[in-house]
């Protein structure tokens, strides 16, 4: 990373002068096989004198999707793995997706993507991404470091007011799951959200229903999950950048990406694009849960579809985006000793049998996205269930049951 400049120099450059997409770092894409030089945020007046970090990122690029397809074995072994999970858990429909470079690839459609209508699951379909979410978030907070417009080490009050323990929780303890603060989804929260269910928060409104409220244990002795750490984290890019968190997202990440079919959506209202309805398990069958996705904010707001969450599997656990030590920094992790079933979570990333990504729940959707290093294999699944009643995550087992096919090379 960048040597640390002071919070109020960074903010000066950042918010003073204006932040803008440097013309140096035009987005130049070709399809899925050219590369694309890393947007990068610096303001227009001192882009040309602003010396480049040492560890700043490499071109971006979107690869393609192997060729050809995956042998009939393992077709047969994944599908089967699919039908077998959908219906121990009582899953409507899913989307599922798995890319072997040097073998190939496989897609799968299942079921119905809206029950009461009749409508089945479509390839083109976007899916909400919950918590994978949160590692776009991350990404961007490790792109501003590597920049030299933040630094890990900062703590939250120079960003956010009222947090407990501010002063002490540094930004590296809020992408780990180690600050300690509250969560947001206090009684405070459900009590305004049962008042008016459609209501859209805003990324402070969500942040201010925990601000104030008794830390949950010393910053750094703990990893427990919550998504008010995320959330303050957008926070932080919007501070930092002066920008709207879903501005600097489609500049840094999206754009560089190619990820045309990958959007942050606070108003369902304004999901225009084809999609799933979700539910969660009834005494009556799948009942289909709230669309609000305002109550997410940066830790949980965003949809995407099988070939874009294809490419960010790849690009969150190869550091694409980042620099070399940033990539390193942000793999190291330790077991949480709350949250999802991760073997270790690091910084806005989990690592389950060597396998690295992120999986995401919530108001009737799971999700779970992940690439081995070793091979270059990656897997993403998308269900329209949650809250399975033996508090399962649906695409989460799905993802391992898949790589255990993988790994076999037949069928489970």
């Amino acid at each position: 990373m960048t040597g640390r400049t002071t919070p109020s120099a960074r903010r000066a450059r950042a918010l003073g002068v204006g932040v803008t997409t440097s013309l140096s770092a035009a987005i130049l894409l070709t399809g899925c096989s050219a590369a694309s030089p890393a947007a990068t945020l610096t303001s227009s007046s001192t882009a040309a004198s602003t010396p480049a970090s040492s560890s700043s990122s490499p071109p971006a690029e979107r690869h393609c999707a192997p060729e050809g397809e995956l042998p009939a074995t393992v077709q047969a072994g994944l599908q089967e793995s699919v039908e077998q999970t959908m219906a121990e858990y009582g899953v409507p429909g899913a989307a599922v997706g798995v890319w072997i470079p040097g073998q190939g690839t496989w897609t799968s459609v299942s079921g119905s993507a809206d029950l009461e209508n009749g409508v089945a699951v479509d390839p083109a379909m976007q899916w909400p991404l919950r918590s994978i979410t949160k590692s776009y978030t991350v990404t961007l907070v490790l792109q501003l470091a590597d920049q030299g417009v933040i630094s890990l080490d900062d703590t939250i009050d120079e960003y956010v007011e009222g947090v407990t323990d501010g002063d002490r929780i540094t930004l590296r303890d809020l992408a780990g799951m180690a600050s300690g603060n509250a969560d947001y989804t206090n009684q405070d929260f459900v009590d305004a959200f049962d008042e008016d269910p459609e209501r859209i928060f805003t990324l402070d409104d969500l942040n201010g229903f925990m601000l104030g409220k008794p830390a949950q244990f010393e910053p750094g002795t703990r990893k427990v999950y919550t998504n008010a750490n995320t959330n303050l984290l957008g926070a932080v890019v919007e501070q930092a950048t002066g920008r709207p968190f879903d501005a600097v997202l489609q500049d840094l990440v999206l754009e560089p990406l190619d990820q045309d079919d990958t959007e942050y959506i606070v108003d369902a209202a304004t999901w225009e694009t084809a999609h799933p309805v979700g539910y969660a398990p009834d005494e009556d069958g799948p009942a289909p849960q709230a669309a609000n996705m305002s109550v997410f904010g940066p830790a949980g707001s965003m949809v995407s579809t099988l070939d874009d969450g294809r490419v960010w599997a790849e690009t969150l656990a190869t550091g694409t985006l980042l620099g070399t030590a940033t990539q390193a920094e942000r793999l190291v992790g330790a077991p949480l000793d709350a949250g999802p079933p991760y073997d270790l979570y690091a910084l806005g990333i989990g690592e389950t049998g060597g396998w690295w990504g992120h999986n995401g729940e919530g108001f009737g959707f799971t999700a779970a996205l992940f690439h081995q290093p070793e091979t270059g294999a990656s897997i993403v699944v998308f269900m329209n269930l949650s809250n399975e009643a033996s508090g399962a995550h649906p695409a989460d087992q799905l993802f391992r049951r898949l790589a255990a096919v993988i790994e076999s090379g037949a069928k489970p």
